[in-house]
């Protein structure tokens, strides 16, 4: 099969420079990252370690809430709206009301003399194989290159540059940090050292350049680097801040000097390797019908055109080949173990007041972060969010305490660089949701699920998700019917209309935290299994927790009621679908198992995008994976479409607008879920597969159960699959086509076939193959 993208085309292009941060390109090693502009006279790389954020951890959770909290559930009850969201407003939100933001490291600077002059043949490109961006062009005859990237391996940002021309590189270089540039100095005769700070009690940091000349010479005049009549050059750049080093500068200058022991070459080597250790475990091709002229040409073009001519309603699936894989690029780019968690900006962010302070928010936002985490192959760049956990579960256990009177550990729809879990901001719409830290705790569920490391469910997961489950049976409380619900809470951001006309947010058991309480409960009881949890009291808990919980209904318009009553949205296509939780990433709505259900949740999509929904990009990217999960490929293409026509920035960032980084790593697992799905205790090969994809193949997914996956496909239909079994038990398959299913040698394997699927015994370490008959 030709595929429709060779690993040189796995590229971002564009034929000149960037003139606005969302054209430039983004490198990152988890920690540090930089934007490239790449222009020519004066370039500027704007920098950013993920442990910079403004002002200190806050203890502010309101006093009084324990006192007014039965107040407000009666009124909820009662159907006093008004009067419940005007006392909730001061009984229970938090002093200092929002917390503070992800701010950037500032700016390296490099001026180039005599070089403000006509160039041929530019070009500025991001290599996905290689994790490095280059600018290359000729000016005046001779050829000049940049190469840039964020070194996991050695924990700096390497850039090299290159002239053609003998003597041809003659610039300077500084570091700044407009407006709250503290200053910088010169140490000897070839570095700059900059200090920061973040405010009162806040994070301060220190930022060092070095250059390496080959050829010429290099001194330090003012706080500036000057590199004159050098044929190349080397910059090294290393940030460290005080949220992990006591004496940052001294980390930085060991940073440096380690680096430049080694060399540029090794340097590179050495991050090329690291890198792609990771990223090539995935690969992708999806060939459309036999390309034409104007198809192949298209290939070729820079990025940016390429992406104007999908929004003009052209095809492009090489684009979404590579929009794909930049998914994963983003996410070992921003998330590795030892870094801090994406934030919603992942770690890239110009501005000293970004939108909603580019924290955490986790009412959607950070778990959509890490959706494709797992099946993408990815599973190290979760444990960052896990970090992020273990830090907010004493603050969580103090809110739940102090807030609420309750056991366990809770969190609302936002958290910061500290974990703080109080309730953060003024908003009724947003702030009242405690069922934070119950959806975060299930990406441990996850990540168990997925790989079966017993070691890692008995001492990170199932403790976490055991204090997650304590706290909302302590919090729940039972209504007129006899049903366990959440509450005071909200369906996140969307409005209801009473009877009386009145609109209201706060309200008692919405429909996505109780498919999160059944889901975390349930979870808890099998995870309780698998590490012998000895609690019975808990178990039984449980047990009659999980028999009181309101389960997902149908409304009046056949669609899935986001509230316990059956009440209109103010805003019909608002941009969250929360009642479509238990669809995705939840499994309580499955298009086998609950049919009636799957078409109330089609029902449900449909409305809201009659009515505007999906115009936001991380929404837009929910809906791909609602759809995949339907089982209805072809709408979910058209939304991979819509994304990239109407929500993606020419760099191919997510557009919000503005730019979050959600809508980029949802984009690239809801492509995965067209592919593959393994939730329900069942492998579906091709369970959405789009008309537009007859041709394609993919390797190295992963499936719940331990499994590794790789498919090829022709005519719609598979034509080989591989199964790698990763631990010992049972593999069930979904088969609605006979196939053989036999080991890599060739010899049949036994197997059951009961409804439509094969389930038969697997061995540790054996790969399985899967043939049309």
């Amino acid at each position: 099969m030709e595929a429709s993208l060779t690993a040189s085309q796995l590229k971002l292009w564009y034929d000149k420079a960037a003139s606005s941060w969302t054209e430039a390109l983004p490198i990152g090693n988890g920690r540090l990252g930089g934007m490239i502009f790449g222009t020519t006279a004066q370039e500027k790389i704007q920098l950013n370690e993920d442990s910079i954020w403004y002002g200190g951890p806050k203890q502010a959770d309101n006093q009084d809430a324990q006192t007014y909290l039965p107040e407000i559930r009666e009124m909820l009850m009662d159907g006093r709206q008004p009067e419940a969201e005007h006392l909730s407003r001061m009984a229970l939100m938090s002093g200092p009301k929002y917390y503070h933001p992800y701010v950037p490291a500032g700016d390296l600077c490099l001026w180039f003399l005599d070089h403000n002059r006509p160039t041929e043949g530019y070009s500025r490109e991001l290599d996905l194989k290689t994790a490095i961006v280059q600018v290359s062009y000729k000016m005046d005859g001779a050829d000049y290159s940049r190469k840039y990237f964020s070194s996991a391996v050695d924990h700096v940002i390497v850039v090299r540059l290159e002239s053609g021309l003998p003597s041809g590189l003659t610039f300077s270089a500084n570091l700044m940090r407009r407006p709250y540039d503290a200053g910088s100095r010169a140490l000897g005769e070839d570095t700059v050292v900059m200090q920061g700070e973040c405010g009162k009690d806040g994070i301060a940091f220190s930022c060092v350049v070095k250059a390496i000349p080959e050829g010429g010479s290099v001194r330090t005049i003012g706080d500036f680097v000057s590199v004159e009549q050098a044929d190349a050059v080397t910059l090294l750049i290393a940030v460290e801040s005080t949220f992990r080093s006591a004496n940052t500068e001294e980390v930085c200058l060991q940073r440096i000097e380690a680096a430049a022991s080694k060399g540029y070459k090794e340097l590179k080597r050495a991050h090329i390797a690291e890198y792609a250790d990771k990223f090539d475990r995935v690969s992708i091709r999806l060939k459309a019908d036999e390309l034409d002229a104007a198809q192949k040409q298209t290939q070729q073009l820079p990025t940016d055109i390429r992406l104007e001519r999908v929004k003009k309603g052209g095809v492009d699936q090489g684009l979404i080949e590579i929009f794909f894989q930049y998914g994963r690029y983003l996410l070992l780019s921003c998330s590795r173990p030892d870094s801090l968690a994406a934030n919603l900006q992942g770690i890239w962010n110009d501005s000293y007041s970004p939108p909603w302070e580019s924290k955490y928010t986790i009412n959607i936002n950070t778990e959509m972060n890490y959706w494709p985490a797992e099946i993408c192959g990815l599973p190290e760049c979760h444990q960052p969010l896990f970090d992020l956990i273990e830090r907010m579960r004493p603050n969580g256990r103090k809110t739940a305490k102090e807030l609420y009177g309750c056991r366990g550990f809770v969190a609302h729809h936002n958290t910061n660089l500290w974990g703080e879990t109080r309730l953060e901001g003024i908003l009724v719409s947003s702030s009242i949701w405690p069922l934070g830290a119950a959806w975060l705790s299930l990406h441990l569920w996850e990540h168990y699920r997925y790989g079966l490391d017993e070691v890692f469910l008995a001492e990170q997961a199932y403790p976490v998700m055991r204090e997650a489950a304590e706290f909302l049976l302590d919090y729940m409380v039972e209504d007129a019917q006899g049903r366990l619900i959440t509450g005071p809470s909200i369906s996140p951001e969307n409005k209801f209309i009473l009877p009386s006309g009145v609109q209201g947010n706060l309200c008692m058991g919405p429909a996505m935290d109780m498919q999160l309480v059944y889901t975390l409960f349930t979870a808890c009881m099998e995870a309780g299994k698998q590490v012998g949890e000895s609690d019975e009291t808990f178990r039984l808990q449980l047990e009659e927790a999980i028999a009181k919980l309101p389960r997902p209904q149908i409304g009046k318009h056949g669609q899935i009621m986001e509230w316990l009553e059956d009440y209109d949205e103010a805003e019909p296509g608002h941009r969250h679908i929360s009642q479509l939780f238990a669809l995705h990433p939840g499994e309580m709505i499955d298009k086998h198992r609950t049919p009636e259900l799957a078409a109330g949740a089609r029902r449900t999509l449909e409305r809201r995008l009659a009515s505007g929904g999906g115009h936001t990009g991380w929404s837009r990217a929910w809906i791909i994976n609602f759809w995949a999960r339907l089982g209805d490929g072809n709408s979910a293409y058209e939304h991979i479409s819509k994304l990239l026509a109407t929500s993606t920035y020419p760099n191919l960032f997510d557009c919000h607008p503005p730019f979050q980084i959600d809508g980029n790593f949802g984009g690239t697992a809801g492509i995965a879920e067209l592919l593959l799905q393994s939730h329900g205790g069942v492998l579906e090969l091709l369970p959405a597969l789009p008309e537009t994809w007859p041709e394609g193949e993919v390797k190295g997914l992963r499936a719940r159960g331990a499994f590794g996956i790789d498919i090829r496909w022709q005519g719609g239909q598979i034509q080989h699959a591989v199964i790698r079994a990763g631990r010992a038990g049972l593999c069930r398959i979904r088969m609605e086509r006979d196939y053989i299913i036999c080991h890599e040698n060739g010899t049949d394997v036994e197997y059951v076939m009961d409804s439509g699927i094969a389930e038969f015994a697997c061995e540790a370490g054996a790969v399985y193959c899967l043939l049309p008959m």
